[in-house]
């Protein structure tokens, strides 16, 4: 199984105790902020659901987050193949979600590189993107500080929000095998 750690993170397979504070955090209004609503205990169930088989087939997935001291269940980071068509389409994105009493430690950078060197490493990926609606700044900063780059002309319009919604607008980054070794 694989688990990734860092001086102050373990990202690890699901275990039946995160399913209640993953709930939690999944109804928490701040957190789900850029997201069309917040999400049911089944919708949040579902997406542990679907990511166990994922991290044990590939080797990869999005991990629940813990912080080693504590050992607390503070969210997600990892890697997944987004399931809606667009453009930059077949893709890998690197994302993250974390509960609002872990904002703000850099938890979600740490992890964020921990993930991108798994990514380009044992996961031979060529190529990381990551998304988000065009208000959500403190995540595009996570892109930013771990090494990825604005694709500007890859920016789109998110096809599983309503048109004209004020999240549907959404920015593109990106980082290479070739600009993560180069900023490591």
């Amino acid at each position: 199984m694989t688990e990734l750690t860092t001086d102050r993170l373990l990202m690890r397979q699901w275990r039946d105790s995160d399913r209640e504070p993953f709930a939690a955090l999944n109804a928490d209004p701040a957190v789900m902020a850029h997201f069309l609503a917040p999400q049911t205990r089944e919708q949040s169930d579902a997406l542990i659901d679907r990511n166990i088989p994922e991290i044990e087939g590939r080797g990869w997935g999005l991990w629940a987050l813990e912080v080693k001291d504590t050992g607390r269940f503070i969210g997600f980071t990892g890697l997944s193949v987004p399931s809606f068509e667009a453009h930059f389409m077949p893709a890998v994105e690197i994302g993250w979600r974390l509960a609002k009493e872990a904002w703000g430690n850099g938890y979600a950078t740490e992890a964020a590189r921990a993930t991108l060197a798994h990514g380009f490493g044992p996961a031979g990926l060529t190529e990381i993107v990551s998304f988000t609606t065009t208000t959500n700044l403190p995540s595009q900063r996570v892109m930013q500080r771990i090494g990825m780059t604005h694709d500007e002309a890859g920016d789109f319009d998110h096809v599983r929000l309503p048109d004209g919604h004020r999240l549907q607008p959404h920015v593109l980054y990106r980082i290479n095998r070739a600009r993560w070794e180069a900023t490591r």
